[in-house]
């Protein structure tokens, strides 16, 4: 059957049907009691859509129609029959269903919107444009929504449950993750406002133009205002870092401007230099003595490579990266060679996973063979801790290395560098 096709109404007794893989996490209790109470006096009026499940037969779960079962089971038990369409449908097509029908309610969540998002974004590989598509959003949605992925589980909670509104969630999106608890919990006791909420996040912010560092890789940094300004109604100002963390490391470890050389000529030989003012019409008269020695002058230091190198290095980084794309375009090839050079310098870090929510750390692991290292059940149990205590694990994960392992966001052609063949794991080789 074409998964379009429109089948016939049926009905199914509420035994054979399971819940689906929802996007929707939060159902108002008050709603739910009415939708019981009108169940049990006119029954369920609108059919649920159901598939046929593939290892389970005669069982089928549900695409569309999550609250109604609720509400079903608890009006007519679990031997109770509702209508249902049943529909075959693809894993992928059944989410985008599932979405598109939760996205057209009227108390549909952003949040949940947001996490089923970021799942489609990874079925299309990262390709946003096909992931709008799918999704039937502006690509402009999708962005906002896939922001508000960043968010922490408690700041998604509360926003499902209306204890905070849209804005303070925008502005806590482009909060590092490890700090979004605590500033929701003095949103919620000190009972602020989005606007408070905006004037306690400018005071804790960075100012990017008094930075001493590079600021190059701040230009497409989620932490920069900037980006948040693109996305959301509410942000905070133009030009300010929403990582301290990262403003601070960036901070020490940038090499200190070089002081710039100056001729210095000793004082008296300044004075000696200057001559006094003259009175009005006397001739001009010469304060240096005859035998007077020229003043030193202290020698100019060689011009070299690296005493100017600091007036040139954000011109320098950004050419080298022009011509880095460049040849890449022209050989497909230099790509993989450059990611295999790149292997041997940098490796998946805390830093690195610490820029990114819960849904995002699982595509990684699973992009990068942790999952199937641990196991679907260990690795579930692991997203069930706060972000820091998931990228802990992630780091530590016993018997598995993240030595030459490249996640696409970290390649140039944005596909996943496996390790060379034949290394051995450094954390198994300890073992």
């Amino acid at each position: 059957m074409n998964a379009m096709e429109q089948s016939s109404p049926t009905t199914l007794s509420l035994a054979k049907i399971r819940p689906g893989d929802n996007p929707r996490r939060y159902f108002d209790r008050k709603k739910h009691d009415e939708l019981v109470a009108s169940f049990r006096v006119r029954g369920m009026l609108q059919p649920m859509l159901v598939r046929p499940e593939r290892n389970a037969e005669d069982t089928f779960s549900i695409i569309a129609g999550g609250r109604r079962y609720r509400a079903a089971l608890e009006a007519f038990g679990p031997n109770g029959d509702v209508p249902v369409v049943i529909r075959e449908m693809t894993d992928q097509e059944a989410l985008e269903a599932a979405i598109d029908e939760n996205d057209n309610r009227a108390d549909a969540s952003e949040t949940e919107q947001a996490d089923a998002a970021v799942r489609v974004l990874a079925a299309c590989g990262g390709d946003r444009a096909e992931a709008a598509r799918r999704l039937a959003w502006p690509p402009s949605k999708l962005d906002r929504r896939l922001a508000l992925a960043n968010l922490s589980d408690a700041v998604k909670l509360a926003l499902d449950e209306r204890r905070i509104k849209v804005g303070h969630a925008e502005l806590l999106a482009v909060v590092p993750g490890d700090k979004q608890d605590k500033a929701l919990d003095t949103i919620l006791s000190a009972g602020l406002d989005v606007a408070k909420t905006r004037e306690l996040l400018m005071r804790v912010t960075q100012s990017l133009a008094s930075a001493g560092f590079d600021k190059t890789e701040c230009t497409t940094c989620p932490f920069n205002s900037a980006t948040q300004r693109a996305l959301f109604e509410t942000h905070v100002d133009d030009g300010h870092c929403t990582n301290p963390g990262c403003y601070q490391l960036k901070t020490e470890t940038a090499a200190p401007a070089p002081i710039e050389e100056k001729v210095l000529v000793p004082a008296a030989a300044e004075s000696a230099a200057t001559p006094s003012p003259a009175k009005k019409g006397a001739p001009p008269t010469s304060t240096a003595s005859p035998t007077a020695k020229p003043a030193p002058v202290a020698p100019q230091p060689p011009v070299t490579t690296k005493a100017i190198l600091h007036r040139v290095l954000d011109l320098r980084e950004a050419a080298w990266r022009k011509a880095l794309f460049g040849t890449v375009d022209r050989d497909p090839a230099f790509a993989a060679a450059f990611d295999a050079v790149f292997r041997n310098t940098w490796q998946v870090d805390a830093e690195f996973l610490g820029r990114f929510g819960k849904d995002e750390l699982k595509f990684i692991a699973q992009e990068c063979g942790l999952v199937e290292h641990m196991g679907e059940k260990a690795f579930a149990k692991l997203l069930g801790s706060t972000v820091p205590g998931i990228i802990a694990g992630m780091i530590h994960a016993k018997g598995f290395s993240w030595a030459g392992r490249l996640p696409g966001a970290m390649t140039l052609d944005g596909k996943y560098g496996p390790p060379p063949a034949g290394a051995v794991p450094s954390a198994q080789a300890k073992d």
